[in-house]
């Protein structure tokens, strides 16, 4: 097998015209699909319950990094599913937009945080209920967690009565609540588990312990001394004294001789009992799912704007970009890398951002430029942004307009497998071609420093193949490279060069501006570092 042939060997598919590859050069905007009858059916517009195997762009664009941090402290949600599932219609990513407006308000997020603890508070009250072992106890437990959920899920519905809702999604949510807390069902069961729980607070029963034995009864009239002997030691009650009173042990679970009074209490008020024990079998599962699935997915929202808010304190923009469905002419201003900023901001180092925009024919960002000069940062970003911008999450810089791919592909070094049988170079040709094959007129195409184990020959008719062919899917790529020549391979391919101090070309800048590849202040900062510059040569030969 030849060098290029694992590259070219489908140039004739991809160039006929057949098949999807070909079928997709029209530049005519495509019509916006029509919405889900389902968007309003939940907060987030319809997300998978189960999550996903983690894309493959994860690593590359360290996406993992970011979502890991975001769901820290949450993991209780399940969150993961949610941030693997991309958006694939515009008008979802701003019914997204549109909630996350809402919880920038501090109203609505106070309400719906203070609804989110006592929810959690709920779930433990339950699985603490779910580990005793006495009958009685447990359900006195499951009475307390009915009403705390009725009282919370009333609160809700009059916080969000009195907020200023913009948002589809939290508009209907709220109208549901609204009608689900005035529903018959819902009031009966808020009314009847008031009535149990205020009967058994009106229990009374005595105690006669003699010796190993236990005796309860009802009360006969006995007289309440407790009063008279508070009113008696009143009196010497004289300024801050000692305090005698011991501590007692309090255990959450009853012991058996606690369960065994409990259980002739019960036998005392048999009817009130059997109320408590009709009332937890026919309510073993109380809450209902629509406030249960709220519960969870608003913490997408939240756990995702608490993430970001800390670089917002520091002065970074966060914007909702306008979401491209068809067209290609996509740009942003003041983007940056969002996993770098989480770890600049600890370091309180300063962040960088950069602007980007295509128009007309333009499909392809060659970068290229000194090394640690921000190249592979600008790549991170650019698929940062526009996989986040599918999530319907606000992104980083001051505006943007993106496009909503339909696959996000990338291809970054990797160390060479031993396993695979593969040197370097066959690996990331065989990864090259699997992209090619399925990236269509719709995908972005990330690829960082591709071909750096082969000849400048070799790398730059590698390279020329696998433009030419990103060029004939027309779909958006960015390609960081050595070879200043693939920037000017054709009207598709746009140069940003990752720029130095032009003061001291050994300092990097990290802005990466739109101007043709020279490679001369790469050259530049090799010859100063190594003092081969000129005027390094001329003082080293003066005579």
């Amino acid at each position: 097998m030849s060098i290029g042939s694992i590259i070219v060997r489908d140039r004739d598919a991809a160039g006929s015209g057949a098949g999807p590859t070909g079928a997709m050069q029209a530049e005519a905007k495509k019509p916006e699909p029509r919405p889900d009858p389902a968007l309003t059916e939940s907060i987030l517009g319809g997300v998978p319950e189960e999550a996903g195997a983690e894309p493959a762009c994860f690593t590359d664009l360290n996406l993992d990094q970011i979502v890991a941090a975001v769901i820290n402290g949450r993991q209780e949600y399940n969150l993961v599913p949610f941030f693997r599932a991309p958006l694939l219609q515009a008008d979802a990513v701003r019914y997204r937009h549109e909630v996350f407006r809402d919880l920038e308000d501090g109203a609505v997020s106070g309400a719906v945080r203070r609804f989110a603890q006592r929810m959690r508070e709920l779930r433990e009250t339950l699985a603490k209920a779910a580990k005793l072992h006495y009958r009685y106890q447990k359900e006195r437990v499951v009475l307390d967690a009915v009403t705390s959920y009725c009282e919370a899920a009333t609160d809700l519905s009059g916080d969000f009565s009195q907020a200023r809702l913009q948002s589809r999604g939290l508009i209907a949510f709220r109208d549901f609540l609204a009608r689900h807390t005035c529903s018959s069902q819902f009031l009966a069961l808020r009314r009847e588990a008031m009535r149990i729980k205020d009967e058994l607070s009106n229990v009374r029963y005595c105690l006669h312990i003699k010796g190993g034995h236990i005796r309860v009864r009802k009360p006969e009239n006995e007289i309440d001394y407790s009063a008279e002997v508070e009113k008696t030691f009143d009196r010497f009650n004289r300024g801050a004294v000692k305090d005698y009173l011991a501590n007692f042990s309090d255990f959450f679970e009853m012991n058996h001789i606690e369960a065994a009074v409990l259980g002739m209490v019960a036998q005392l008020y048999p009817p009130l009992f059997e109320a408590l024990d009709t009332f937890c079998a026919a309510n073993a599962t109380f809450v209902d799912p629509k406030i249960s699935a709220f519960d969870r997915q608003a913490q997408f929202y939240l756990a995702y704007l608490d993430y970001i808010a800390p670089l917002r304190r520091d002065g970074l923009d966060f914007c909702y970009p306008e979401v491209l469905s068809g067209g290609k002419d996509i740009c942003s201003t003041g983007s940056f890398d969002l996993a770098l900023a989480q770890k600049l901001h600890a370091e309180k180092a300063v962040v960088v951002g950069n602007d980007f925009h295509l128009n007309g024919a333009e499909r392809i960002f060659v970068v290229t430029g000194p090394n640690q000069g921000g190249k592979t940062t600008f790549a991170r970003a650019f698929g940062q942004l526009h996989y986040l911008a599918s999530l319907g999450c606000p992104v980083p810089g001051k505006s943007a307009r993106l496009l909503l791919f339909d696959q996000l592909f990338t291809h970054f070094e990797k160390e060479e497998d031993v396993r695979s049988l593969h040197g370097k170079l066959e690996d990331d040709l065989l990864r090259i071609h699997q992209i090619l094959h399925a990236a269509t007129a719709d995908s972005i195409v990330v690829m960082n420093e591709i071909f750096t184990s082969t000849t400048l020959h070799d790398a730059l008719f590698l390279g020329r193949e696998i433009m030419e062919r990103l060029s004939g899917l027309d779909l958006l790529a960015v390609c960081v490279t050595f070879v200043d020549e693939l920037s000017r391979l054709n009207e598709k391919t746009v140069s940003l060069v990752s720029t130095v101090d032009p003061k001291n070309t050994v300092r990097r800048t990290f802005k990466i501006v739109r101007r043709p590849a020279d490679g001369l202040s790469h050259a530049m900062a090799i010859a100063s570092r190594h003092r081969l510059a000129y005027g390094d040569l001329r003082k080293r030969l003066a005579p």
